[in-house]
């Protein structure tokens, strides 16, 4: 396809920043009623033994808070791409059982996947002594995250504690910079779509390459949807393999993305209590930064998990779309897969690399 073919995207996962400050259909609040059956499903899952990993959609019951759960499903599938849910329960419980508690939600959603190379569930995103072994990834640092995607389906971020200057998170509609990019560099469009390599960020396993085998296009366009797969730092790090995979013409593409996205972005605050969650397809996220932080008590931290939903979304190649980027090393295996020991033999690839289905 050449971008003389290319056509401008719509739907509601295409929007401006100043368009979310006007319609709040994302948002999302926790009623005194929700914040208990929450609590009552902690107690029980507690009394009956259970550990985080154990919890699922039939043993941590929400039946009252699942019209909430069914709503942000649907604005992450069809509406917006993004969610912000308030006054999820923080004081008076311990870290365990803000691990509950969190997951025991985000399982009314989807699949949790495992993200990094502790092989855990839930990522603490911190530069403190919380955080976990991920490679060469710069995760939970005080500098500023450009708009980029995850390696999932769907992002969900738990802030337990914010940093005291209070950063304010960023989202941007990978559509609004896709018609952007239509309108103001319009030959890019051939080069992104053909895709790039992605860095393994040294989170690979033995019989693994240092980056993908094959190229994960950029944009791509399947039954009328659009979806985003960007992430500059991992792209550039695989260039530091083979300068050859990203070239200075490409890094100017990439300027110019970040400055599109940038400038539509939607900014907000992201406090205690509050969460998070992203269709990486459709949504990039990111943050501003905030200084640094001495004390590990009061250092920012929040809880991160990914999930893979069923039936997400229409793509050219799911292989590659959905699961090309985050199908390595210890990274994105089931509770049950990490139980029967799938993590310690290698992945079924196809000949290109890719994952097989």
């Amino acid at each position: 396809m050449t971008n003389h073919d290319l056509k401008p995207v719509s739907g509601r996962s295409v929007w401006h920043g100043r368009d979310l400050e006007v319609d709040r259909s994302f948002e999302f609040g926790l009623e005194p009623a929700d914040v208990r059956e929450l609590e009552d499903a902690l107690a029980k899952a507690k009394t009956e033994g259970l550990a985080y990993a154990d919890l699922t959609a039939d043993n941590f019951r929400l039946p009252g808070l699942g019209a909430t759960m069914r709503r942000i499903e649907s604005e992450l599938r069809d509406g917006r791409g993004f969610a912000l849910l308030h006054g999820f329960p923080v004081d008076g419980h311990d870290l365990a059982d803000l691990d509950m508690l969190y997951f025991g939600l985000c399982v009314q959603l989807g699949q949790p996947l495992t993200q990094n190379s502790d092989a855990t569930l839930i990522h603490y995103v911190t530069d403190g002594a919380l955080r976990p072994n991920q490679g060469t990834r710069g995760v939970g640092l005080p500098k500023e995250s450009r708009l980029h995607v995850d390696l999932t389906d769907v992002v969900s971020l738990f802030c337990v504690r914010q940093a005291p200057d209070s950063p304010h998170s960023r989202v941007g509609s990978a559509g609004q910079i896709y018609n952007t990019l239509l309108e103001r560099g319009p030959e890019a469009l051939e080069r992104l779509m053909a895709g790039f390599h992605w860095s393994r960020m040294g989170e690979q396993l033995g019989w693994e390459a240092p980056y993908s085998e094959y190229r994960v296009p950029l944009f791509s366009l399947a039954a009328g949807q659009l979806s985003c797969r960007y992430n500059r730092n991992w792209i550039e790090s695989a260039a530091t393999n083979d300068e050859s995979l990203v070239t200075a013409e490409e890094r100017e593409i990439f300027d110019l993305i970040d400055e599109i996205g940038h400038e539509a972005r939607f900014e907000f605050p992201f406090e205690k209590g509050d969460i998070q969650f992203c269709n990486n397809l459709t949504v990039l996220h990111g943050r501003a930064a905030h200084a640094p932080i001495e004390a590990e008590a009061e250092k920012r931290l929040l809880l991160r998990i990914w999930l893979d939903l069923p039936d997400f979304r229409e793509t050219v190649d799911e292989a590659v779309i959905r699961y090309g980027i985050g199908r390595h090393g210890l990274i994105g295996f089931t509770p049950e897969e990490m139980a029967a020991g799938l993590h310690r033999q290698p992945r079924p690839r196809r000949a290109d690399g890719a994952i097989r289905l």
